[in-house]
């Protein structure tokens, strides 16, 4: 693996879809859910990690007129019935605004929001601006853990101008989710007769690549979804079906010009990254604003789900306003040509969504070395795989005589049952349902995995027997280590969330930043830390799970 695909510093370094795509239930005598831009200053905690940017200026009223209503057509699969017992819709048709400091709130009637899969009560306050205490329901609000999809929840109106509310994309497009079992890439690019088709290019991992190799890398490697990464790529430079117009499309071909960003790798990792943190920021309650290249900046409809909200944040990273506009227009943008080259996403979501259906819970898990032996805790949540996204990895370094990288011929062992159905360039995937997919149920990537040591793909592995030794290899790391991490249905898990990562009955909790934390049994703490203190000693004993 090449080191720009590293997951950060490296400290040792859903069921059924519900067919009525979740907008925001607002009673509104008229839906503002036009495409008004309004500087924001962000409130949300971000707990340390990855801050978003914050606001600088607020939308010139000259290219206010770029922002106008969403049209007509704009996506709304199976419209939400009328509330029961009124004859008014949900959603209303859009009505553009003007934003001013001064203008006065439209609606002061609550909100009526019928949540997403995986919406927890603490992250909906975050995106609408309210407290938790303030939002209700005719059913329970669990504090913390996972709301069931589809519950009404009432929240005072706070947030009066924002993007558009349209969802975009499913979530299930998003990452790479059991909607692409069945894609082939390689004849796919091979069909479509593009520069991507003959394109060719050598990385010290893996010697020379296709461009389909690299399109399939970078997505299982980050589990976001081929079919986004290629619709970005034509619509960025024309290099699916066509050839590049000009240099800049030639040399940064998914639009992101950078002298140190060149080549389709580099673009393609850099993508996933973007879109790592749109996603899973806005999902785990880290994001509620975006700012364009122009430093103009907007808050983000708070009732999107998370593949909308990634693909805004991501033409924010390209785009000025009115670029951003155009990128996301539903005729003419990505959404439109996404759906030209596959088909409609929202028919695919329907056989594969929620990824995080109800009452999902963590299986057992157990701590990832062999019984009697005594670790470190070295890494707290932190990035799964690039520097940025969910922070669902945790690290854990075995006893070393000297710091840095060294041989250890301790073993990582599998913690919990499983098909290897990935091993090689450190790594490790153990595939928890057997059916041979990354993108279904619960999987568990290892990383930094010696390449000599670890076990062939196809093997089944029984709870405790050993993947391989730990090492540095796999991508930039300090010390000798392993790194581990959980998706379920392609999605990351945050460590510490509505499922938080339990192994062996220690449970994570994050820190104030990456790669800090601590994990607690009862009355017991181990805290991250890379310094082989006593405090970060973990053991697993012969009566731990």
């Amino acid at each position: 693996m090449d080191r720009w695909s590293r997951p950060g510093p490296a400290a040792h370094q859903t069921t059924q879809f519900n067919a009525k795509t979740r907008r925001l239930a607002v009673l509104l005598p008229a839906c503002f859910s036009a495409l008004v831009v309004l500087a924001v200053i962000l409130n949300c905690s971000t707990g340390g990690y990855w801050t978003p940017p914050k606001s600088t200026a607020t939308l010139p009223t000259e290219i206010a007129f770029l922002l106008s209503p969403a049209p007509a057509t704009y996506f709304a699969p199976t419209p939400y019935p009328p509330v029961e017992g009124t004859s008014t819709p949900l959603v209303s048709d859009p009505v553009a605004l003007t934003p001013s400091p001064t203008q006065a709130a439209i609606n002061t009637a609550p909100i009526l929001y019928y949540t997403q899969a995986a919406d927890t009560l603490p992250v909906v306050a975050v995106r609408f601006g309210v407290q938790p205490e303030q939002i209700s329901s005719p059913e329970p609000l669990p504090a913390t853990s996972l709301l069931p999809p589809n519950q009404l929840l009432i929240i005072p109106r706070v947030i009066a101008n924002t993007t558009a509310s349209q969802h975009l994309l499913p979530d299930s497009e998003l990452v790479n989710s059991p909607s692409t079992t069945d894609f082939d890439i390689e004849a796919f690019v091979r069909q479509a007769g593009g520069k991507l088709g003959t394109y060719q290019e050598w990385l010290k991992s893996s010697g020379v690549n296709t461009g389909a190799q690299l399109i399939q890398r970078v997505a299982t490697e980050n589990s976001i979804n081929p079919r986004i990464l290629l619709s970005l790529l034509e619509y960025s430079s024309h290099w699916v079906y066509g050839e590049p117009t000009n240099a800049i499309e030639e040399t940064y071909p998914m639009g992101l010009v950078d002298l140190n960003q060149k080549g389709l790798y580099r673009q393609l990792v850099w993508a996933v990254n973007q879109l790592s943190i749109g996603y899973y920021s806005w999902r785990e309650g880290r994001l509620t604003e975006i700012r364009f290249k122009d430093g103009l900046a907007a808050r983000i409809a708070p009732d999107l789900n998370a593949g909308s909200a990634a693909l805004q944040y991501y033409f924010a990273q390209i785009y000025d306003a009115p670029g951003w506009v155009a990128a996301l227009d539903l005729q003419q943008g990505l959404p439109a040509l996404h759906e030209r080259m596959f088909g409609s996403p929202w028919q695919r979501a329907q056989a594969v969504e929620p990824l995080y259906p109800p009452g999902l819970t963590q299986p057992p898990l157990s701590l990832p070395f062999e019984k009697g032996k005594v670790w470190s805790f070295t890494g707290g949540p932190h990035g799964a795989w690039e520097h940025e996204g969910s922070y669902a990895a945790l690290d854990f370094a075995p006893p070393s005589g000297q710091p840095g990288c060294v041989e250890s011929k301790a073993w990582v062992t599998a913690s919990a049952s499983g098909l290897v159905v990935r091993s090689g360039n450190g790594v490790v995937v153990l595939d928890l349902d057997g059916d041979g997919y990354e993108q279904t149920g619960w999987v568990l990537l290892y990383l930094h995995v010696s390449n000599d040591s670890s076990v062939p793909i196809g093997t089944w592995m029984d709870t405790g027997t050993p993947l391989g030794n730990p090492s540095c290899e796999g991508g930039t790391a300090t010390g000798t280590h392993v790194h581990i991490a959980r998706k379920y249905n392609g999605e990351w898990i945050a460590a510490d969330g509505p499922m938080p990562f339990v192994l062996s009955g220690w449970v994570a909790h994050a820190g104030d930043m990456a790669y800090k934390g601590t994990l607690t049994r009862g009355e017991e703490v181990v805290i991250a830390c890379t310094c082989s203190s006593r405090s970060t000693f973990i053991a697993l004993s012969e009566n731990d799970p």
